[in-house]
């Protein structure tokens, strides 16, 4: 609906293909059992905070990570790290895990049980991780199944 109203194409054939994937997607999400687990209004109201605070973070990591590239010695310190969190839901382990992954110059490469293994393209990278300002910002979401 919002791609219809910003692009102003109207044309049978993209209404048709819009209404197709809408379908498409809550059929898949029934078939999951997306729809059998209730999600807290409160949460809702904490996503926007949560979503400027990601972009802020994409876009210091996205800078960090030209400055590395653009630098003639090409400073990279490769670290894996190893995080223990306190993330009780598959929910909240698999948001962090993509917020992590989302930030450039860190990639989220297992999750096991209450551990997130990420690959780190700097030390600086790593150091952040480490502050745990990330996991702080998905447990206030508190997403409880």
């Amino acid at each position: 609906m919002s791609w219809a109203l910003w692009s102003g194409i109207y044309k049978p054939l993209l209404i048709g293909l819009g209404v197709f994937s809408c379908l498409l997607s809550i059929w898949v999400a029934m078939r999951t059992g997306f729809f059998l687990h209730a999600m807290p209004l409160r949460t809702f109201l904490r996503l926007p905070l949560m979503w400027w605070w990601l972009l802020g973070e994409v876009v210091k990591s996205s800078l960090e990570v030209a400055r590395v590239i653009l630098s003639p010695s090409l400073p990279i310190q490769p670290e894996l790290v190893e995080l223990t969190t306190t993330e009780e839901t598959d929910s909240g382990k698999v948001i962090l895990g993509n917020c992590i992954t989302l930030s450039p110059g860190t990639v989220t490469i297992d999750v096991h049980e209450n551990r997130l293994l990420v690959h780190c393209l700097t030390a600086q990278g790593a150091a952040g991780l480490r502050s745990r300002e990330s996991e702080r910002r998905v447990a206030r979401l508190e997403i409880k199944r």
